[in-house]
Parts: structure tokens; C-alpha cells; sequence
């Protein structure tokens, strides 16, 4: 003999939502109500339903077996007046009742064969595929995810073919400097003098630092970089970024300057901040004229009831055009005088927003860019 299963009223049910708990309150049955808005108004019809076919069966089994059977004095056939119209008004609505619910699945199974086809386009790759939004207010819902879904698949795979295409031009450019160098000179038509040799390192480099790149991008695209916070003096990392750019400010006569506040040690990751730094330094060194000023440092803000450090990088180049200007943050993208790869901005806004920081540019075309970033100050860890 088979046992069926029990619930005992404090145990959780199978059907019951696992971030609800139980036993459940009134305010949870609400909740769960307002989530299940489809299965609460089924359940109303069949209960509709059951009631209706429970009256007219039973009126029509008085008035059938009222010529066999004395029903007088047995409820709830003793009132034949009562029973017969209620019966037979239960029985027209249970036909309404039918004809309704069958309109009603009708109206929903052609919108879901429509999403049943168009979702095996998707799962093909056919990502253009977008169906009619139409019928109850459920499916409609349902239709509508679908389509945001697809067009989000959409707009991802564009993203996904657009940065393939950059990537391999990115690398095609030092590989052809590096493979051309080394043909030469196993040709004999260069010679394998310092000059050469430091060329083909420097494209070395340029390769290794787009490789750490798109590392880097890749892990903070995915939500899979992690970060090392400890507190950290500012002004030290600030001055050994710095530092390390001195002797390129030197060859075109920049002058760096320093404006750092004393203010308590920030709870970051230093070698991410500092990769900030070094993007934001080395973008500006780019675009500052011979003889031009970079301004570097941070200064303390308090606003509300945050205290954050807000570090700046301020050059006084050409400038970024208001066109470019709403753009600079984003991946692989460059104006037609950038000579970057697109990346070290990009990955600067990841990088600080992954310390719960927001990143901003400000330009006047003529007057020089200022790129600031805000850190917040907390003592958790």
C-alpha cells in the first residue's frame, strides 16, 4: 500500500516562494498574491466554475428525479420554487463560463505558439526576431520580456563582433611593425643596432599593456574582478604615479604639479587606483603641448553625510570636442585625433566604480581637459 506524502500545516509547502517565510503571514500571502496574478484569477475561475456546475447539476437532477422522488423535507430539495430557477440560472452561466475560459485559451495559446517559434529562432542566432505584444495582461508581460530580451541579445552580439573587429586591428599594427623589423634584419636589409631593437620593445610593450587591457576589461565586464582593499596613504601612491612619468614630462618640458591635501587614509585597492592614475597621467601627457602643465592631486569633499576623496588629473591640451565629450568613457572608443587604443579611459571608469566611486570629464575646447574621480572614505574593509 502506497503512502501519500503529508504536510503538516508548519511545514513549508513545495509551491511556497524559497525568499518568503513560513509559516506564512498576511502580509507574505498578500505578496505572493500580487507575484502570482495569473494563478490567482485561474484559481478564481475554477472555483467559479466548480460552484456553477455544483448548482445546475443540482437543479437538473430535481427536476429530473422530481417525478420519481418525494423530495419534500430533504434538503436541499424540499424547496423546488428555490432550486429548479437557480439551477437552470447555474446552468447558463456555466455555458457562458465555457465559452469564456475557451476564448480566454485561445487567446493565449496563439501569442505562446508565436513565442514558442520566435524563441527557437533565438536559440538559432536569429537575434532580429521581435513578435507581437498582445493578449491578457500576463502574457502581454510575457511578450514584451521577450522582446527586450532579444533586442538586449541583439545589441550584445553587435558589441561582442564590434570589439573583435577592434581588437584585431589594435594588434594588427605592432605585429606588422614587429614581424617587418625582424624580416629586415634576418635580411640583412636593417641592422640589428639599438635603435632597431628598441623599436621592436617598445611595440612589445604595446602589446603586452593591450593584453593587460582587455584582462582587465574582461574581468570588470563580468563582475569577476576582485579587489584587494587596505587602507592606503593617497599622497604616496599620488606621488609614485607620478613618479613614474617624470622622465617623459622632462623630454617635452611639462611641467607636473602637485596639489595634495592632508587628508585620513582611503580604504581601496592601491595597485586598481593606481592603474587609474597611470591611465588618466599618461592620456594627458599625450595631449599637453611642449612646455604645458599637468595638474595632479585630490582634494576632500563632504557632501551629505559622505566624506570622499576626490582625486583629479587636469592638462591644459587642445581640449575634447563637445561631440566626444559624453563619449570618452566608453570602450574602444577614440575621436579622429586620438592616438590610444580606446581602452585606458574605459577601464579607469570600471576600475572606479567597482570602488563604489563615479568617474567625470570636463573639457574646454583650447583650454584642456580635466578628468576627476571620487573615492569614499569608510573604515570597512
Amino acid at each position: 500500500m502506497k503512502h501519500r506524502p503529508h504536510f503538516s500545516p508548519h511545514q513549508r509547502p513545495p509551491w511556497w516562494p524559497e525568499n518568503e517565510e513560513w509559516p506564512a503571514t498576511r502580509e507574505a500571502w498578500r505578496r505572493v498574491g500580487r507575484r502570482n496574478p495569473f494563478s490567482r484569477r485561474m484559481g478564481c475561475f475554477f472555483f467559479g466554475f466548480a460552484f456553477l456546475a455544483f448548482v445546475g447539476l443540482l437543479g437538473i437532477l430535481r427536476f429530473i428525479l422530481a417525478p420519481f422522488i418525494d423530495f419534500h423535507g430533504s434538503p436541499p430539495f424540499d424547496r423546488p420554487d428555490f432550486i429548479f430557477p437557480l439551477g437552470f440560472l447555474g446552468f447558463i452561466l456555466l455555458i457562458f463560463a465555457v465559452g469564456w475560459g475557451a476564448r480566454s485559451l485561445r487567446r493565449i495559446s496563439r501569442p505562446l505558439d508565436e513565442l514558442v517559434d520566435a524563441s527557437n529562432k533565438v536559440a538559432e542566432g536569429d537575434y532580429s526576431i521581435r513578435i507581437e505584444e498582445r493578449g491578457p495582461p500576463e502574457i502581454y508581460s510575457l511578450m514584451r520580456g521577450f522582446n527586450s530580451m532579444a533586442e538586449r541579445l541583439q545589441i550584445n552580439d553587435q558589441q561582442r563582433r564590434n570589439m573583435l573587429a577592434d581588437v584585431s586591428h589594435e594588434l594588427r599594427t605592432p605585429i606588422t611593425v614587429i614581424q617587418g623589423n625582424v624580416e629586415g634584419i634576418l635580411d640583412g636589409l636593417y641592422p640589428a643596432d639599438e635603435e632597431r631593437l628598441k623599436s621592436i620593445m617598445e611595440e612589445t610593450q604595446i602589446l603586452s599593456r593591450l593584453v593587460d587591457d582587455l584582462r582587465t576589461l574582461a574581468l570588470a565586464e563580468s563582475g569577476a574582478l576582485q579587489l584587494r582593499r587596505e587602507p592606503t596613504d593617497l599622497a604616496e601612491l599620488t606621488r609614485d604615479a607620478v613618479a613614474g612619468f617624470e622622465s617623459q614630462a622632462r623630454e617635452k618640458e611639462i611641467r607636473i604639479e602637485l596639489s595634495l591635501t592632508e587628508i585620513e587614509e582611503v580604504n581601496i585597492d592601491p595597485q586598481r587606483v593606481r592603474e587609474v592614475l597611470l591611465n588618466l597621467i599618461s592620456n594627458a601627457l599625450r595631449y599637453t603641448p611642449r612646455a604645458g602643465v599637468i595638474k595632479v592631486g585630490f582634494t576632500e569633499s563632504a557632501s551629505s553625510a559622505e566624506r570622499n576623496a576626490v582625486v583629479f588629473v587636469e592638462d591644459n591640451g587642445p581640449g575634447i570636442e563637445s561631440a566626444d565629450l559624453p563619449h570618452v568613457f566608453e570602450r574602444f572608443y577614440k575621436s579622429s585625433d586620438s592616438g590610444g587604443m580606446g581602452l585606458g579611459l574605459s577601464i579607469a571608469k570600471y576600475l572606479v566604480e567597482a570602488h563604489d566611486g563615479k568617474i567625470s570629464a570636463e573639457s574646454e575646447v583650447g583650454k584642456g581637459t580635466k578628468i576627476s574621480f571620487f573615492l569614499r572614505q569608510t573604515s570597512e574593509v
